[in-house]
């Protein structure tokens, strides 16, 4: 009797794709008589840390009901304009925030609602931020909003405390990264479709994901907030327009530094280190890298 073995197969396994393997196999069996077929299949859980840099991912911040969706991107090179001149930036592969940071998930770290006991290390050990005499674009609603108005410091130690939280090094983007992203999101999609500015926005925030994705399948990547990233300058920049802008100020490579009008009506001396009183049109996002760029697999 003649016999083989067919190589194992190893899956991040959901039930289609389980019982899609099971009937190749049996097709196998069937079409070859005397063949043994041996199909193994490992039960990889889906999401991190076995997630890869090609696949999305849900995180879910432990000790609450809140979550975010990751989205892979590949690596590649972007030019970007700045003060100095065009400069050309090699990117690695990274996940990015499907969306904007929410309040949903930014009050959990503001007003500490992911704290479990009184004595809680994880949240001891992180800096948070002052609460607001009045939380910026609060006008503007809450739930499921982009969350807006933090200062790039706060946007810093936003990340660090999702990172102990979780487990994983979560950032703000760097300006390439999120350029990067942005242009390769853009292509074939029109404009109008995927991204809220003063032409259409009635002057305020919108609900996160409430127009199509891009060809990344990313949300108000242009518009809605602009968005907190770290300038291939050195200098903390938002990118990408905001509600309050024209189109032609909503593109990829539209970049804003602070100025000193952001905090212009903050009563606090110094001003403070965690909120801009006066930009309701600045929110974040957030990327991770693979811990080991050159790894195709396995724990990234």
């Amino acid at each position: 009797m003649l016999s083989a073995t067919m190589a194992t197969a190893v899956l991040r396994t959901t039930p289609a794709r389980r019982a899609a393997l099971r009937t190749r196999a049996r097709r196998l069996r069937e079409s070859r008589p005397g063949f043994v077929v041996v199909v193994s299949i490992a039960m990889l859980p889906l999401g991190p840390p076995q997630a890869t840099a090609q696949e999305p991912y849900v995180e879910q911040v432990p000790g609450t009901l809140v979550s975010f969706e990751m989205i892979p991107v590949p690596g590649g090179s972007v030019t970007l304009d700045t003060p100095d001149g065009p400069v050309t930036v090699d990117v690695a592969r990274f996940w990015i925030a499907r969306t904007e940071i929410t309040w949903d998930l930014y009050d959990v770290y503001v007003y500490e609602l992911d704290r479990v006991s009184q004595r809680d290390p994880d949240v001891d050990a992180v800096s948070r931020p002052t609460k607001p005499y009045v939380l910026p674009g609060d006008e503007f609603g809450h739930d499921g909003m982009p969350a807006l108005g933090m200062s790039m410091h706060a946007a810093r130690e936003f990340a660090r405390w999702l990172s102990a939280r979780t487990g994983r090094t979560y950032s703000v983007p760097t300006e390439a990264q999120w350029e990067h992203a942005c242009r390769l999101g853009a292509a074939g999609v029109e404009f109008a479709d995927v991204a809220w500015t003063a032409a259409d926005s009635e002057y305020r925030t919108r609900e996160v994901a409430s127009r199509r994705p891009d060809a990344l399948g990313l949300h108000d990547m242009r518009g809605n907030v602009a968005e907190w990233v770290a300038g291939v300058d050195a200098d903390s920049v938002v990118k990408g327009g905001a509600w309050d802008r024209s189109p032609a100020d909503a593109t990829c490579a539209a970049r804003l530094p602070q100025t000193p009008a952001w905090q212009l009506t903050d009563p606090q001396l110094p001003k403070s280190r965690w909120w801009l009183t006066d930009a309701p049109f600045v929110g974040l996002r957030l990327v991770r890298t693979p811990d080991d760029p050159t790894d195709t697999g396995g724990s990234p």
